[in-house]
């Protein structure tokens, strides 16, 4: 499911216009990626949390030539499901 699906999907849910449902999906995203960005966590009940994870820097090789390359540390995003997600998947 992409995210225009995904809007045709909550707008068909809730009884909301494809655009206002589009924009409600664009604000949701914005706003967890805003508060991920700013270094907060943005927890969903039944859902799962979404939190940044500091990844410290490592020496990789080329596999073309065999050389050592620098990978710098970087922010990643992660996502662990919550218990309701968890168990409607498996259940």
């Amino acid at each position: 499911m992409n995210k225009n699906e995904l809007a045709a999907a909550v707008a068909e849910k809730t009884g909301m216009g494809k655009g206002e449902a589009a924009s409600a999906v664009d604000a949701l995203f914005e706003t967890i990626t805003s508060t991920l960005k700013s270094g907060g966590d943005v927890r969903i009940l039944g859902f799962g949390n979404f939190s940044v994870s500091q990844r410290a820097a490592t020496t990789g090789r080329n596999p073309m030539t065999g050389q050592p390359v620098e990978i710098p540390a970087k922010r990643v995003a992660k996502f662990s499901a919550g218990k309701g997600l968890k168990d409607a998947l498996n259940g």
